[in-house]
């Protein structure tokens, strides 16, 4: 992804996921808005965008951040909201274990008190491991976490699957948690 693709992804992100007011929006149910008012949202902010140049973005953007609505007249971001957002995900059952990456320096608070969704509206666990190493390691030397998700949804909480395959729940209470690798560089 280039420079410019990657300052736009950027861009979207902080519209679609945490401050759609800058571009005078409001998210709707799901996170879902109309891709006329993002559009004329961004150039209000001098950040003038094609539907072409977004439609570039959506389908190059490695994440896969962002969805378009089956009929194209809307867009949303897949997941990672930290505004409040009405997830429209359906329930789904997990694989056995999915693995969360973080950073070394929060392993010890992580094990005692479980993840947490932060600054999210949910915690983000990934379906293999070298998912979760590229996320810890954009938070400093990478820690990978299992997490008991069989045994979490045998015990009734809930999982979603967003667009770009991002596993959702709520928490993880450290009893789930084990300690898959860390880096030892």
């Amino acid at each position: 992804m280039n420079a410019s693709t990657k300052s736009e992804s950027k861009l979207l992100s902080l519209v679609l996921r945490h401050a759609p007011e800058k571009a005078g929006l409001t998210l709707g149910d799901g996170g879902w808005v109309a891709i006329d008012d993002l559009l004329t949202g961004l150039a209000g902010m001098g950040k003038s965008m094609t539907r072409e140049r977004l439609e570039h973005i959506v389908e190059t953007n490695d994440k896969k951040r962002f969805t378009l609505s089956e009929n194209g007249k809307m867009i949303r971001a897949a997941q990672g909201h930290s505004i409040k957002v009405t997830v429209d995900y359906a329930p789904e059952t997990p694989p056995k274990t999915l693995f969360h990456g973080t950073a070394m320096r929060f392993l010890d608070a992580i094990m005692t008190e479980g993840l947490k969704p932060m600054s999210r509206q949910h915690v983000h666990l990934s379906a293999d491991i070298e998912t979760a190493r590229k996320v810890g390691m954009r938070h400093g030397k990478p820690v990978i976490l299992s997490v008991a998700s069989g045994e979490m949804y045998g015990d009734g909480l809930a999982f979603y699957k967003a667009d770009n395959g991002v596993w959702l729940t709520d928490s993880v209470a450290s009893e789930f948690l084990s300690l898959t690798s860390k880096e030892t560089t």
